[in-house]
């Protein structure tokens, strides 16, 4: 059982009964960076467990001989000449539980896939299964196995490493620079140097005791380093064996990945689309550090270490790092990055006011900054929460600060929320202030009362709008009389009940605002909320409702759809509970997903949930503006925000993460206890719609924070990949309290996946330098990630049968009749998907073997069968297709009569409220099957190409691809964002496969 506290500070703790397991990341001390290491390491002998189809396991010691010829195992009953297999007979090394044996195992499902591997041999073809303690034990049997079969006695003259070669050329050059006397030796706080120049992450003093240690085992008088200590030190603290045993799964049995090699690896793992040889060689050029490797265009072990650790190589989709979505949809169509009380640094009843909260926020991409105005000394009006004890601010200079970093880090339009309190006297100050100092920047034009949507972000550039009271429009005069905000009001009427002072409800006051200052608000009017029925009927899209956090939950809890729909056209802006007197935040997401777009976040507390907000608008460039998901923004579309379930029309997505390692991982801030010893552990939270919440954790590796080897695996469905979010966190166990030591948040639609690196980061959000996580991840329906079945067409997480798209009954007959005509073609739909993805999952292998030796060439395997589904479903998708957005074309001609059709047939009260529902849910499975049908017919294009080009790359095509004169053109009109030269399934047979 795990418990999981949250703090005030938003950091969590969790507690259960000891999942651990202490790693060790190797069976000897010495660090596996070439195939002779595997080999040593095989012939001093690991245990391994020998498992039947009978749910039977054996552990065994299983040891190479000395002369290479054989390996064996013991103890055992068999005769000694019999338990053991020669190396000659071996047929095929096997990686993961890809034999019937593993199949049938009963057991099966508590092994891990990374510590499985299978020896096939003899000429019966027999199979010995083996599981390893852990994945480098499997990794160092499978790879000293596939060199053995590959070179068989010569294995270790073969590998007299080039890579070994090219590391001691590279360190030998490097070191000869250091060593300026010519002395063959340098000192040693030089070569500590050297070594920290070269792995930044490693400390002074650790690099320090290892060459001492050297020097003592060696019985050695005296500190000055030479070139061989140099190197073996370098080996011993710098070598990552994880990143060695992913180089030779492409290397083909070569201690360097060449330019082949690494276009391989790019297009099948990193999602690399138009891979060339140019492309390879521009990476070895810019990554390799040893002149052999660049001038032979080879990929050494510490060339790719530095590619993988490299930006190429971060987890955020560089894509993501400028502004690339629409931004020509209305204003109510984004999530835009709101501050709460920005002027305060601390708590909300008695913390300071300081104009670096407005400096903060706008730096960070912040678009809506709050300013509380009350009547201040010497006619100057001031800034702070009104009924408090906190500090006050010039309102002036907070307007010189705002007109100087409001557009910094964005250009697109900043919110001005502007409580005002002030006499009209001192509003009269406001105004010339807001219009000397901010001019033309101030959004003047009046709202477009034909037009019932808001302009979008690109249409008000450079612009500032300010949110407010506005006077009627039929106000005559300078001035008029109007209903106040004061949020502040309502933390005191808290903190006096708090204190047993009993005080009725604070009720809503008028006051007088200045026909000038009302003039300033032209886009956001400030207005109260009654329900959702009055606002639908009586709400203007230039209106904007304020929530406090309590309320808006409750809308989220009773009226879940209706409050997703009032988000279409109106801006509806959530502020933190009073209650929260600490500045603690609320979860954005909370209120995200019922399509709220201001949340107004405490940003001078660190912590989960600043974490959150800080990395949801790290994408689209963190501009401040983020689209909502599409079904928020569709006129006609089903969403409540509390499904527990798939969402109708949006295909699931299964999020595949290995987390393979760390690096650098520092102690807990404060903790002295244990002095620098760290036991760290990997949570992974899914945060999103309920249906996506989830978290899983990898097991404690025990006092090894500087490279603790993880190698776990975990999966997640997210059922609506638009509005998720992944959070990777590091924690130190300890029976006291585990502690925090490091985060990472990311959009889940900003992941590229692949091997990739994390940049860790603080609880208060700085970069924890040069501290990591190395993952691997795989998506399904994206480039890379590896093994195909990890990223299929579809997803059917824990369903046995096969379920088909129905459409809901609205009792209204004329429209019951259209819809029932799309049963027939969904249910094609659905099975030219589902066939697609069957035939995927029995063909698509993730490795070939060539000479008895597996070598990762593709992520596609072709075979006849995949190529005849993938030809019915291309020349089935178009018709079908059209069938469907013809039935959602006829269905929606109803649209504008439903509540008249449904009146006359009786529908009144709930079962009126049940038949638009249906309505709109119907329309939305037919746009959502429409369009997976679509982007599946791009994926099997997509798959063919990639089948094509690795056929070429591994020179098993038998002939060129190419357009086929003798095809007919067929038209992609309804298909377009296939592109119009993209592969043609006719042009691909069989044969030339």
């Amino acid at each position: 059982m795990i418990n999981c506290f949250i703090f005030q500070d938003g950091s969590r703790r969790y507690k259960e009964r000891k999942k651990t397991v202490s790693f060790s990341s190797m069976p000897t001390e010495k660090k596996i960076s070439s195939a002779s290491d595997c080999i040593n390491s095989m012939v001093d002998g690991s245990e391994l467990r020998k498992v039947r189809s009978n749910s039977r396991v054996y552990h065994r010691y299983f040891l190479l001989d000395a002369d290479m010829q054989s390996f064996r195992w013991e103890p055992s009953k068999k005769e000694s000449d019999k338990a053991k297999i020669d190396v000659k007979s071996i047929k095929e090394v096997r990686t993961g539980k890809n034999t019937d044996t593993f199949r049938t195992n009963g057991n099966s499902d508590q092994i891990s896939e990374d510590c499985a591997f299978s020896i096939i041999y003899g000429e019966n073809y027999e199979s010995l299964d083996l599981v390893a303690n852990s994945a480098d034990v499997a990794n160092i049997w499978v790879t000293g196995l596939r060199y053995l079969i590959s070179y068989g006695k010569h294995t270790l003259n073969m590998i007299q490493s080039s890579q070994d070669n090219m590391r001691a050329s590279w360190l030998g050059d490097l070191f000869d620079e250091a060593d300026v006397i010519g002395g063959k030796c340098i000192r040693l706080c030089s070569a500590v140097q050297l070594i920290k120049k070269l792995s930044p992450g490693l400390k002074n003093v650790k690099i320090e005791l290892k060459f001492k240690e050297l020097h003592k085992a060696k019985d050695k008088i005296g500190s000055d380093v030479t070139k061989e200590e140099f190197i073996e030190v370098f080996h011993d603290l710098c070598t990552r064996p994880e990143i060695y045993f992913l180089l030779v799964q492409f290397s083909s049995n070569k201690e360097f990945l060449d330019t082949k090699d690494l276009m391989i690896f790019l297009e099948a793992e990193q999602g690399m689309a138009k891979v060339s040889e140019d492309i390879s060689v521009e990476i070895i050029q810019k990554y390799e550090p040893s002149k052999e490797g660049q001038l032979k265009g080879w990929l050494s072990l510490d060339g790719f270490i530095n590619y993988l650790m490299s930006p190429d190589c971060h987890i955020f989709d560089p894509e993501q790092k400028t502004v690339c979505q629409d931004m020509n949809q209305p204003l109510s169509h984004y999530y835009i990055n709101s501050s709460h009380n920005t002027y305060l640094i601390e708590d909300q009843f008695r913390g300071p006011s300081d104009i670096t909260g407005y400096i903060r926020a706008l730096k960070m991409g912040c678009r809506s900054v709050e300013l509380d105005v009350w009547d201040g000394p010497d006619n100057e009006p001031v800034i702070y929460t009104g009924h408090t004890m906190t500090s006050h601010i010039v309102f002036r200079s907070v307007i010189d600060i705002i007109n100087k970093y409001a557009f910094v880090a964005s250009e697109f339009p900043l919110i001005l929320c502007l409580e005002n309190h002030c006499s009209l006297k001192q509003q009269k100050v406001m105004f010339q202030h807001l219009k000397k100092i901010l001019g033309d920047k101030i959004h003047a034009d009046p709202p477009n009362l034909e037009d019932n949507y808001l302009p979008s972000p690109s249409d008000i550039k450079g612009k500032i709008l300010v949110k407010g009271k506005k006077l009627a429009s039929n106000c005559i005069g300078s001035e008029g009389e109007v209903t106040d905000e004061d949020e502040g009001a309502e933390m005191s009427q808290r903190m006096n009940n708090e204190g047993g002072e009993q005080q009725t409800a604070v009720q809503p006051k008028k006051f007088q605002l200045s026909k000038d200052l009302s003039d300033l608000v032209t886009l956001c009017k400030s207005v109260r909320f009654k329900d959702f029925q009055t606002a639908f009927q009586n709400q203007k899209h230039w209106e904007l409702c304020s929530f406090n956090e309590v309320f808006a939950s409750r809308c989220a809890t009773d009226h879940p759809g209706e409050f997703v729909n009032y988000n279409k056209k109106f801006l509806a802006r959530v502020y933190p509970s009073p209650m929260r007197i600490d500045s603690s935040n609320m979860n954005p997401q909370d209120f995200w997903k019922c399509g709220c777009q201001i949340v107004a976040m405490n940003y001078q507390t660190p912590g989960l949930l600043l974490d959150l907000n800080i990395a949801w608008f790290r994408q689209n460039g963190n501009c401040g503006y983020v689209l909502r998901p599409a079904i928020m923004r569709e006129q006609v579309s089903y969403f409540s925000a509390n499904t527990k379930d798939s969402v109708p029309g949006v295909s699931p997505q299964l999020l595949h993460i290995k987390i393979i390692s760390g690096q650098n991982l520092p102690k807990p801030k404060g903790a002295g206890a244990k002095g620098d010893v760290v036991d760290p552990y990997v949570y992974i939270e899914i945060h999103g719609i309920p249906a996506d919440c989830a978290e899983q954790r990898t097991k404690t590796v025990h006092q090894n924070g500087d490279n603790p080897i993880f190698d776990e695996s975990f999966e997640f469905q997210i059922n609506l990949p638009e509005l998720a979010m992944v959070r990777f966190v590091v924690l130190d166990d300890d029976y006291i309290g585990d502690e925090f030591i490091a985060q990472y948040t990311i959009p889940f639609e900003c992941i590229q996946p692949g091997f990739r690196h994390i940049p860790l980061q603080s609880l208060t959000g700085e970069v924890l330098p040069h501290a990591w996580l190395f993952v691997h991840v795989a998506i399904t329906n994206r480039r890379g990630g590896g093994k195909p079945h990890k990223r299929g067409l579809s997803v059917r997480k824990g369903k046995k049968g096969r379920e088909y798209a129905t459409m809901r009954i609205l009792l209204i007959k004329a429209v019951d009749e259209v819809f029932k005509s799309a049963a027939q073609p969904l249910r094609e739909a659905t099975d030219l998907r589902e066939n697609m993805q069957a035939t995927v999952q029995m063909s698509l292998h993730p490795s070939v073997t060539v000479n008895g030796q597996m070598l990762i060439t593709c992520p596609f395997l072709p075979c006849s069968q995949m190529i005849q589904t993938s030809r019915t479903l291309l020349e089935s998708s178009d018709s079908v297709y059209e069938r469907i957005l013809q039935v959602q074309k006829s269905a929606m001609e109803f649209h504008e009569k439903l509540h008249d059709m449904a009146m006359k047939e009786g529908l009144k009260g709930r079962k009126l409220h049940k038949s638009v529902e249906s309505f709109t849910w119907n329309i939305t499975i037919l746009k959502g099957q429409a369009d997976l049908l679509k982007h599946a017919r791009a994926e099997v294009l997509e798959n063919l190409k990639q089948i094509h080009y690795a056929a070429l790359t591994c020179n098993l095509a038998k002939g060129e691809v190419g357009p086929s004169s003798g095809s007919g053109s067929r038209g992609h009109r309804s298909l377009e964002a296939i592109p119009e030269k993209a592969v043609r399934e006719d042009d691909i047979t069989d044969e030339e496969n």
